[in-house]
């Protein structure tokens, strides 16, 4: 981290020469990115430790890549996307309803953030953490970021658990949905501040649907998805919020000057609101959860939320 809090950083150019439609840049040095590489690697590292405990080529024989030894990739028809046996990853921590709710492993809300099922489900996450995480976190700060990664990934998890409760589920999608989530709601409560800012709302909207979209198609957990972007969305109205323009210049002015609020009121309002349905949100579903209630016996039309059959293919319902 260099400098001081974002706060006071690029403050006072902050009303003209806006260099991108996205986002609002300080025109000093931003924070320097290290957690989202942090989290890449640990990620990797994760993926490396569950292909070498899997170690195909000791139960299999028609491992792919055998070569690469206890490495060696499961069959593609038991793993199309080259990694690691459902078994393995539900013995290191994939998410799995029966364990979470009769078992009482709960820290699988946990761990399946940081386990992928294969080198292609890892490469397209890590890909989209680097490109979206790193800007962010340049942005924000590590602190804020961490959070909203972390708690999205939670609640991608919680959501998920409620709906899908036959498979296995695992990746950082729901985290990455939640970064995406908080990039919108930083945009909505920030902007005053934005220039070209319906051109970059109209792009964020796209690139969430399409995102959301490909949730649609058959064992893609998209309720880990639409959890992860609602926490996310709520955070960001939490911890997102910046100092109206000029605010550090009006602190500093003489006594007996009226110093207007640091926020606006609708900031407040928005972070009021937003922490207030955060919390009930996790509270609600964790005991939903734990008590093993089934979301789709209160939500019968949410299977469309994960999976629309077509005539290439079917869905179960799970």
């Amino acid at each position: 981290m260099r400098g001081g809090d974002i706060e006071s950083r690029g403050e006072k150019n902050r009303g003209s020469n806006h260099a991108s439609s996205h986002a609002v840049e300080d025109t000093d040095t931003p924070w320097l990115s290290w957690l989202i590489p942090l989290f890449v690697v640990a990620n990797v590292v994760m993926f490396v430790i569950v292909m070498y405990f899997n170690n195909c080529s000791k139960h299999d024989q028609g491992c792919v890549a055998r070569f690469l030894g206890r490495f060696s990739f499961q069959p593609l028809r038991e793993n199309p996307l080259f990694g690691p046996s459902s078994s393995t990853l539900e013995r290191l921590g994939g998410l799995e309803w029966k364990k979470v709710v009769h078992q009482h492993q709960g820290w699988r809300l946990i761990t399946c953030i940081w386990l992928h099922a294969g080198v292609i489900h890892l490469i397209a996450n890590m890909l989209s953490l680097v490109i979206i995480g790193i800007r962010l976190e340049q942005q924000c700060g590590f602190v804020r970021i961490g959070i909203i990664y972390l708690l999205s990934g939670i609640g991608g998890s919680i959501l998920s658990s409620l709906f899908i409760q036959r498979n296995i589920s695992v990746g950082a999608s729901g985290a990455l949905f939640g970064l995406l989530g908080a990039m919108l709601s930083e945009l909505i409560t920030n902007w005053s501040i934005y220039t070209n800012k319906v051109c970059a709302l109209l792009t964020l909207l796209v690139i969430v649907a399409i995102n959301l979209a490909v949730g649609i198609l058959p064992h893609v957990d998209n309720f880990a998805h639409i959890g992860g972007f609602l926490t996310g969305f709520l955070l960001g109205f939490v911890l997102l919020p910046r100092p109206q323009l000029g605010w550090m210049q009006r602190r500093n002015l003489p006594a007996g000057v009226r110093v207007n609020s640091k926020y606006k009121a609708y900031q407040y309002g928005l972070g009021l609101v937003s922490l207030v349905l955060l919390v009930a949100g996790f509270t609600i579903g964790l005991v939903l959860l734990f008590r093993g209630v089934n979301g789709y016996d209160h939500c019968h039309w949410c299977h469309y939320l994960s999976c629309v059959p077509t005539s290439r293919w079917k869905c179960d319902g799970n």
